[in-house]
C-alpha cells in the first residue's frame, strides 16, 4: 500500500521526499506483526525515484527492540526520550501548557494573564512526562467553570518534595478519579459510585479489544445511563466518543499500568485486581452467550449456504459487537482469571448447550482458527485443575 505505488512514480510526478509517521507502534494489536511491519518499512531503502523516511514512536517493548535489531544500524536512528536534554523537553511542555490553558481562560472569561506563574510550577511537576501535561490539561478543561479550581487542586496536591516522574503521574490519575466522586455523596452513595467506577474501569483496561459504551452496557448488564454518568468525569483519562457506538479508549497505556498496580494506585477504592476483573468479564461473556446464542443465529434456514453468499450487514445485525467479543475472548478471560473447571459448573453447562452454536458464530465471524486455540486452552485449564485436585487428594491422605 505504500512502497508499490511510490515505486511506480517517476521523478517528474512526485516530490523528492516523503515522511510516514506512525504513532504508538507498541499498541499494535498483535505483537507478532510488529517485526514484520518494521521489516516491510525498512524496504523503503529500495526506492530509487524518491526518498521515504519513516518516523515512528513507541515504548521500548521487546517486539519493538527485536524488530529494530533485525534492521541494519545504518538504516535506522534511535532517539531515546530519557536521553534528550531535559531543558528541551521542559521547553516543549512549557509551550504546550502556555498555549492550551490560555484557550481555557479565554473560553471561561478568566483573567487575561491566566495562568501565568502557575505554568512554571506545572512544568516542574510534569518532570519531563508529556502525558502528565496532557492529562493535567484535559482535567482542567473538563472542569469548565471550575477550571481555575482544578488547577489549584493539581498544584496543592503535588508537594515540593522531589519524587520520581511516575509518582506525579500517579498523583494526577488519583486526583482525576477522586474528583469524579462528588463530596456531597453519603458514605453509601460513595461506596456504590466507587464500586461502579472500579467495575467499569476494571473491564475497560482488561478488554482484549475496545468496546463502545453501548456494547459494554449489554456485556456487563449495566444500564447505559449508569455507564454514561460514570464516564462523564473521566474524559481526561478516557477517550469517550459522542457517538456511543464507537469504542472507548485510554488516552495512554500508563493509566492501565497505574490502575492494575496496587502500590502505584494505593487507594483501594480505585485499585483493580486483575484476576477479579478477568473473572467478571468471563462470567459476563458466558451469561451473554447463554442468552444470545442459538442454532441458525442468522435465520437463513439454509444449512449449506456459503458465508461468502451472505451479506456482511446481515451478520453484523444478528451478531452485535458485544456478542462477537464474548465469543472470541471468553476463554482468554477465563484463563487469565485463574479459574478452574468443574463438572456441572456454568462452563460445563454452557458447552453442553451452546458448544455448536458458539462454533457457528465463530464461523460467521471467520474466526474458527481462534476457536480451535480456545478449545486447546480449555483443555489446558481442565488439565491443570485435574492435577491440582490430585495433589490435594494426595495431601489430604
Amino acid at each position: 500500500m505504500v512502497l508499490k505505488p511510490l515505486s511506480k512514480l517517476s521523478k517528474d510526478d512526485c516530490l523528492s521526499s516523503y515522511v510516514v509517521a506512525i504513532e504508538a507502534l507498541d499498541e499494535c494489536g498483535d505483537d507478532g506483526n510488529i517485526p514484520v511491519l518494521l521489516h516491510l518499512l525498512a524496504e523503503a531503502r529500495s526506492l530509487t525515484t524518491i526518498r521515504l523516511r519513516v518516523f515512528l514512536t513507541s515504548r521500548p517493548e521487546i517486539p519493538i527492540r527485536y524488530g529494530l535489531c533485525q534492521i541494519p544500524e545504518a538504516f535506522h536512528h534511535d532517539f531515546v526520550l530519557h536521553n534528550i536534554s531535559p531543558s528541551i523537553v521542559d521547553q516543549d511542555i512549557f509551550i504546550f501548557l502556555k498555549y492550551n490553558p490560555k484557550l481555557i481562560g479565554q473560553e471561561r472569561s478568566l483573567d487575561a494573564g491566566w495562568p501565568s506563574k502557575e505554568i512554571t510550577s506545572l512544568v516542574q511537576i510534569a518532570s519531563g512526562l508529556f502525558i502528565w501535561a496532557a492529562t493535567a490539561y484535559r482535567f482542567i478543561r473538563e472542569g469548565k467553570r471550575f477550571a481555575a479550581k482544578r488547577l489549584n487542586v493539581i498544584l496543592q496536591g503535588s508537594n515540593s518534595v522531589p519524587t520520581a516522574p511516575e509518582k506525579h503521574l500517579d498523583e494526577i490519575y488519583t486526583t482525576v478519579l477522586k474528583q469524579s466522586i462528588p463530596e456531597q455523596f453519603t458514605k453509601e452513595e460513595r461506596d456504590e459510585a466507587c464500586y461502579m467506577l472500579r467495575q467499569l474501569l476494571g473491564c475497560i483496561v482488561n478488554l482484549s479489544s475496545p468496546l463502545s459504551a453501548c456494547s459494554l452496557s449489554r456485556l456487563l448488564c449495566i444500564a447505559k445511563g449508569g455507564i454514561n454518568q460514570t464516564l462523564d468525569d473521566l474524559h481526561s483519562i478516557l477517550e469517550v466518543p459522542k457517538d456511543q457506538t464507537r469504542p472507548l479508549r485510554l488516552h495512554h497505556p500508563s493509566f492501565r499500568d497505574f490502575l492494575l498496580d496496587q502500590q502505584r494506585c494505593g487507594d483501594l477504592n480505585f485499585w483493580v485486581e486483575k484476576r477479579q476483573a478477568h473473572q467478571t468479564l468471563a462470567e459476563n461473556c458466558i451469561r451473554l452467550m447463554s442468552t444470545s446464542l442459538k442454532q441458525d443465529i442468522c435465520g437463513l434456514d439454509a444449512p449449506g449456504v456459503l458465508i461468502a453468499e451472505v451479506e456482511s450487514s446481515r451478520v453484523e445485525q444478528c451478531l452485535p459487537p458485544e456478542v462477537q467479543y464474548a465469543c472470541l475472548y471468553w476463554v482468554e478471560h477465563l484463563q487469565k482469571s485463574g479459574a478452574q473447571l468443574h463438572d456441572n459448573d456454568e462452563i460445563h453447562e454452557f458447552l453442553q448447550t451452546h458448544f455448536l452454536h458458539w462454533l457457528e458464530v465463530l464461523s460467521w465471524m471467520r474466526r474458527m482458527s481462534e476457536g480451535i486455540l480456545a478449545i486447546r486452552s480449555l483443555e489446558s485449564i481442565a488439565l491443570v485443575g485435574l492435577l491440582l485436585a490430585r495433589v490435594g487428594y494426595t495431601t489430604n491422605r
